[in-house]
Formats: structure tokens, C-alpha cells, sequence
């Protein structure tokens, strides 16, 4: 087993910089779009035959560090009743959105081994399969229920936030019954073999750091205190979050995920010590090659004599990506990283 991934989220010594990529699974590889061409996205992580095949392609591939199960965050949703569409392009579409705080008390107590047997069985498939560890996921209760009260992406959360300030009770039986949803989602997926787990909140920089603290945080810090009972290692990411990074330093996560907004250096510089995951800008990897492999070498460069980093992207990759890219991109970290290492 390649363990240079967990050595880095733990703060261990590592003979290079791990890498892996969020959405390392998906359109951008040819095989992927057969796959899809006779499967939706759904039929894939019902299968748990093809759903590991999936997670395991980009391991294969591009040589990465760590795998990340292939699911969505509406799945434990969707498992327990919820209309939810996964639209080419678009993402997440709820037909009926929520609009009180017992919309969702309808749907009843998430079981895993019952409502999402298909993802703990791939979970087991490549916990025996993988020569590197797995990342299991879920999504962090603001970004779930943005979806679920937009009922889709939104540009700017106005409903959201609406129904945050005018029903407070309302929006903390929400927060508290997706807080305790993912909490037993993350375990029962810890449980059945992965190592890591990583809670996507992608949507939730669209607060101010007090609203975050008022509505948000409090399910965070128990999410999290929750996983703490478990051995396996927790990172937290959002898109466009850096004005929260204060408040991320005081929850019990062991990894922050930032995106290309803000340079390992500048969270260094605020006195935050938590391993760091990131950050690298998606859209480099459409830029000449000598460019991409410059701005890595900077990061690596920056990072080299930071306790505990873990090369990332600072969103998912997408679809116009070339493999190629992504083959290439990952052999420089490593091999540079490595020379770095041997300099010290």
C-alpha cells in the first residue's frame, strides 16, 4: 500500500508530495464517456462492479496517490426517497424543493446498510482492490440544503440565506438532520474500508464569516467531533472560502482544502497549521504545458517546508482536460517534489 498520502495528512515525513485530483473521475476520460454513453450517473454508483471501476481508472492512469469514491452528495439523499436528477452540466435538480424544516423528517433516519448498500460494497471492493488509499465523501449540510431549497445551483443563495434568516428553527432542524445524516453516511463508508473522508461544502464561502458561525458551524464542529471517534483522517473544502479559514482552523478537522484564491504561504501566515490541500488553478491545465509545469513547480517550491501538504486542485477537473495533462502534471509533482526532498 502507497501510504504517502495519510503520512502527509498526518504530518508524517514523505519522500515526495502526494497528489490526487477532485473529479479525477469523470468526463474528461474517454472511458468514462463510453461508460456513460449506456449508464447514467446514478446506474454507475448502483453498480458497485463498474462504480469501482470508475474510481480506480485515474489511479491507473495518472499514477495518483489516493483514489476518491466515485458518488454524488445527493446520494444519501436520493437513496432515502428525495426526486433529485443529476443534469449533464448543471448538476443536482430538485423537482420539489424543501420549504419548512420537517420536509425532511419525512424522508426518516438514514440506515446505510440498508439505503446505500451499493456504495459500502464498492467501498469494500476497493478497499481489497486499490494500492492506495480510499477517499469516501459527502456533502456538507449548507451546500446540501442550498440544493435542496434553490432546488438546483444558484449563483447567488438568495432563497437560501432567506430561509436562514427568517426561520432560524426551520434552518437548524435542517442543519441538525444533515449533520447527523453525514455523520452516519462518513462512518458506515469508514467502516467498509476507506481511510480518508473528505466533506465537500463547496457553496458555503457565499457566507460571511459571522453567518457562519451562527448557522453553520455549529453542525461542522459536530460533524467532525463525531469522525474524531474514528481513525480516519477528515478534510473539509469549499470553493471561495478563504474569509473563513478562521473559523475552518477551529474545527476538529485534521486537513483544510483551499482553492487558487489564496497561496499555502498566506493560511501559513495567519498562524494556521493544519495540513493544507490544494490549490492549484483548473483552468492552468488548459495552459502550454512548460506554463503548467511552472506555476506547479511555485507551489511546490512554496510548500516544500510545510508539515503536512497534499497537491490538489483548488476546484474539480473538467471536462475539457486531456488525460495526457493530468499524466504529466502528476510525474512532475512527484519527481520535483522528490529532488526538492533529497536538496534538504
Amino acid at each position: 500500500m502507497n501510504h504517502v498520502f495519510l503520512k502527509a495528512a498526518r504530518k508524517e515525513a514523505v519522500p515526495y508530495t502526494p497528489v490526487w485530483y477532485m473529479r479525477q473521475a469523470g468526463r474528461y476520460q474517454p472511458e468514462y464517456r463510453a461508460i456513460r454513453e449506456k449508464h447514467s450517473f446514478f446506474d454507475i454508483s448502483h453498480q458497485p462492479e463498474l462504480c469501482a471501476r470508475v474510481t480506480s481508472l485515474p489511479v491507473k492512469q495518472l499514477g495518483v496517490d489516493a483514489a476518491i469514491l466515485f458518488a454524488d452528495i445527493m446520494t444519501p439523499l436520493k437513496a432515502r426517497g428525495l426526486s433529485v436528477d443529476i443534469v449533464e452540466g448543471v448538476g443536482p435538480v430538485i423537482p420539489d424543493p424543501v420549504r419548512s424544516g420537517s420536509d425532511l423528517a419525512k424522508l426518516g433516519e438514514l440506515v446505510p446498510e440498508r439505503d446505500v448498500p451499493y456504495v459500502l460494497e464498492t467501498v469494500e471492493r476497493l478497499r481489497k482492490q486499490l494500492e492506495v488509499p480510499l477517499i469516501g465523501f459527502a456533502g456538507a449540510p449548507f451546500t446540501l440544503a442550498s440544493y435542496l431549497i434553490e432546488g438546483g445551483p444558484s449563483k447567488d443563495y438568495h432563497r437560501t440565506k432567506a430561509f436562514m434568516y427568517r426561520r432560524p428553527d426551520d434552518w437548524a432542524a435542517i442543519m441538525n438532520h444533515l449533520a447527523e445524516m453525514t455523520v452516519r453516511y462518513l462512518k458506515a463508508q469508514i467502516d467498509a474500508g476507506a481511510a480518508a473522508i473528505q466533506v465537500f461544502d463547496s457553496w458555503v464561502g457565499a457566507l460571511s464569516s459571522e453567518d457562519y458561525r451562527t448557522y453553520i458551524m455549529p453542525a461542522m464542529v459536530g460533524i467532525f467531533s463525531a469522525l474524531k471517534e474514528t481513525e480516519a483522517v477528515t478534510i473539509y473544502f469549499a470553493a471561495g472560502a478563504a474569509h473563513l479559514l478562521h473559523e475552518w482552523n477551529e474545527l476538529p478537522v485534521d486537513v483544510l482544502s483551499i482553492d487558487w484564491r489564496t497561496s499555502p504561504a498566506a493560511v501559513r501566515g495567519r498562524g494556521i497549521a493544519k495540513v493544507l490541500q490544494g490549490n492549484l488553478d483548473p483552468a492552468l491545465l488548459l495552459a502550454p504545458l512548460p506554463l503548467l509545469k511552472e506555476r506547479a513547480r511555485r507551489l511546490l517550491d512554496e510548500t516544500n517546508g510545510i508539515p503536512g501538504f497534499i497537491f490538489n486542485l483548488g476546484h474539480g477537473v473538467f471536462p475539457e482536460v486531456r488525460p495526457e495533462t493530468l499524466k504529466a502534471l502528476t510525474d512532475f509533482i512527484h519527481d520535483y517534489s522528490k529532488t526538492l526532498r533529497e536538496q534538504v
